[in-house]
């Protein structure tokens, strides 16, 4: 590592080549509630959840990038208007320092979620409504007219029109007035961070507001005292549900990912563990996504990284929908082959586990 880059990390950045002995770990009384798996440490692929491609895809790429340019062309002729919610902190940011995650508060989970059950209420009974009202039809001796008089201003009302109308509202709130439903939470939920190699859990009280004195509590460790487990619950129908947690070895610090990657099955939350591993290992570039390649010129690992290999500056930005729809279909092959569970656990090089 050269100079700039000993001078750019903390000495707590996390490498995968130098990692200290640590003390037995016994564990954690949190694991036992659950039906889980620890997941071993290093060899990892160059793999993360899918949803990471979908959202950042090049297309949304230079929207943002052509929002951008028309923000500086209009600084620079003075008409520039921030939007009603361009300023305000959110508590998250991704990029090449850190990942902190932060939910919306609950006034805009409500309108978002409002948006997304009504929208998939209708469009899912919207074909069975005219399945139901065909037959119908056919079976009764009441005339069409009748039928539809009948049922449209009587029973789909009310099925249909509950649903449309949620979509309606949710849509025009969304859409028109972002200050009734734009609103950040307290503050974030959890941080990781590559610069630093050091982990934050983001302390509230039972309520998720500010603690008596004003602040929020850290409870901050480095990266290699986590271990990650997959927790498996059932759903409704009985089918196996699976989550990421990180969970401390010697103190009590749990971090949930369900809601970076909803639970699901166990291959994504194994590419979610590789991934976590390969953003923070400071001895390996930023993860090739998307969403980090603005930021790749900025951490010098990656930097030295492009350069030796002559990595296309823009190879996301400026990839075409074709190619983009093979990686994505790369990605996800990858992640239905992972062999996570085959591999040997390298952290019991440095750590004693007492299960």
């Amino acid at each position: 590592m050269t100079a700039m880059n000993l001078s750019y990390y903390a000495a707590t950045a996390y490498r995968s080549d130098r990692i200290p002995k640590q003390p037995p770990s016994a564990e954690r009384s949190w694991i036992r509630r659950f039906a889980k798996v620890r997941l071993p440490w290093g060899i990892t692929q160059e793999v993360a959840p899918d949803d990471f491609l979908r959202e950042a895809s090049p297309r949304n790429l230079r929207r943002v990038e052509k929002g951008q340019q028309k923000k500086q062309e209009q600084l620079v002729l003075g008409t520039y208007v921030p939007a009603p919610y361009e300023n305000v902190d959110f508590h998250d940011s991704e990029d090449h320092e850190r990942f902190r995650f932060s939910l919306w508060s609950k006034r805009s989970q409500f309108w978002v979620y409002l948006l997304i059950f009504g929208k998939g209420f209708f469009l899912f009974l919207l074909p069975l409504s005219l399945f139901a009202f065909t037959v119908a039809g056919l079976s009764l001796e009441e005339s069409w007219s009748d039928l539809a008089d009948d049922l449209i201003l009587g029973f789909y009302s009310w099925l249909l029109g509950v649903p449309l109308l949620c979509w309606a509202l949710a849509s025009l709130v969304i859409r028109y007035l972002p200050k009734l439903w734009v609103k950040p939470s307290r503050g974030p939920i959890w941080e990781i961070n590559r610069r630093t190699g050091l982990v934050t859990l983001f302390d509230y009280d039972n309520n998720g507001e500010y603690k008596k004195n004003g602040t929020i509590g850290e409870l901050t460790a480095p990266f290699y005292e986590f271990d990650a487990y997959i927790a498996t619950t059932p759903d409704r129908q009985g089918l196996p549900m699976n989550v990421l947690y990180i969970a401390h070895r010697y103190r009590d610090i749990v971090i949930n990912f369900g809601a970076l990657v909803p639970p699901g099955a166990g291959e994504l939350c194994c590419a979610l563990w590789d991934f976590l591993q390969n953003y923070m290992d400071t001895r390996r570039p930023l993860p090739d996504l998307p969403r980090y390649e603005e930021f790749r010129h900025l951490d010098p690992v990656t930097a030295q990284y492009d350069r030796e290999v002559g990595r296309n500056p823009r190879l996301w930005i400026d990839m075409d929908d074709e190619t983009f729809d093979g990686a994505l279909y790369h990605m996800r092959g990858q992640i239905d082959q992972i062999d996570t569970f085959r591999r040997p656990n390298l952290m019991a090089r440095y750590a004693e586990y007492v299960d």
